[in-house]
């Protein structure tokens, strides 16, 4: 069974978010291991931080980001210079990595600030959502349904109409 992991910076602090990723992360048990990671996110003095305290602490959420991938897994980036993708193309994504044999995938959300220039360099896929901006617990929602969606389209269910 294939290994998705969902690696994200910060916690669900909103009880509506947290059903409903609870939801999708029960659902996919049907179609592989997933597990979501919730790594902390570096503190910053202040809500007014400098460039550079930003660009230190993204480096500290790297580093945990890059520490956390499982060794051999397809890291998946989500960023807003990623790419635009369907469902069907997630879906792709999945089927090309369990079918190599090397079927684990991550999946990323940083903080509020983004991601580390080193976790960027590191994905071998960089996604976007769109081009809206999403507060990073909408988008772990969001995605988690993805995941879900591009399983049952792989398994030939009819949930993706």
């Amino acid at each position: 069974m294939q290994n998705i992991d969902l690696i994200c910076v910060g916690k669900l602090n909103a009880p509506y978010f947290a059903a409903g990723v609870a939801e999708y992360q029960k659902r996919l048990g049907a179609f592989c291991k997933f597990r979501i990671l919730e790594l902390p996110e570096a503190p910053l003095p202040d809500k007014n931080a400098s460039p550079a305290q930003i660009e230190k602490a993204l480096e500290k959420e790297g580093k945990a980001i890059l520490g956390a991938v499982r060794r051999g897994a397809c890291l998946a980036a989500l960023c807003v210079e990623g790419k635009l993708v369907s469902s069907e193309e997630i879906a792709a994504l999945l089927a090309a990595r369990a079918g190599s044999g090397a079927g684990d995938v991550a999946f990323v959300i940083g903080s509020s600030h983004g991601l580390a220039p080193a976790v960027k360099a590191a994905a071998q896929v960089r996604l976007s959502l769109g081009r809206i901006t999403l507060p990073h617990q909408l988008a772990r929602l969001v995605l988690a349904e993805q995941i879900y969606r591009a399983c049952t389209i792989n398994a030939g269910l009819k949930y993706h109409k």
